[in-house]
């Protein structure tokens, strides 16, 4: 693996890129796109912006993938599952509050937040693709920003002081789906007399 992500950084933002693609598709890399990011903004501290866009579009691209995957494939086994009692809330539950699932593991680097079966239940239980789009994409460009420049000022150091204050940053992502929960609450209430 280490030869991998050796020959990865020796390609620079396009290895960010294909890395992002096949970690977005589904195929789990070992310390992923995350790494890279932080790795390549220290070697390059002049590029943050420029490798934030090629990990955020390689990214995009493939979530995008799995997305449509789901959408085509699950959707059926989905619906039998979902017809019905506990399936059914969820099911609820998820098309008025799954994106926000989608947008704090998209924005926030906890490698136990899982991702991939947020965004196959966005596909497979029919989330529209522009809010999963614009969600997934204001998530990620807020990440890998932060990502390369937290690499381009600390080095190395940058992976180290993420897993050092990694209870910080669940507290954060707990604390962020807190707010914006409450806020689409807030939301509906306003929403539900205009409409009544």
């Amino acid at each position: 693996m280490k030869s991998l992500l050796a020959k990865l950084i020796a390609m620079g933002p396009v290895g960010l890129f294909v890395v992002a693609i096949l970690d977005g598709a589904g195929l789990t890399i070992p310390g992923g796109v995350d790494l890279l990011v932080v790795i390549l903004a220290a070697k390059y501290p002049d590029s943050v912006a420029m490798l934030a866009a090629f990990a955020v579009t390689g990214s995009l691209l493939g979530n995008l993938m799995l997305f449509s995957i789901a959408r085509k494939g699950g959707q059926l086994y989905i619906d039998k599952r979902t017809a019905s009692g506990g399936g059914a809330r969820f099911r609820k539950w998820f098309h008025h509050y799954g994106l926000l699932t989608v947008f704090i593991s998209a924005l926030v680097p906890l490698p136990i937040m899982p991702m991939k079966i947020f965004v196959l239940c966005s596909g497979a239980l029919g989330s529209s693709i522009v809010g999963f789009v614009a969600v997934f994409f204001i998530a990620r460009v807020l990440r890998y920003l932060a990502l390369a420049y937290l690499g381009s000022q600390m080095g190395d150091q940058a992976m180290l002081y993420l897993r050092q204050n990694v209870w910080y940053l669940v507290g954060f992502a707990v604390a962020l789906f807190v707010i914006l929960y409450l806020l689409i609450k807030v939301a509906d209430r306003f929403r539900k007399p205009a409409t009544a």
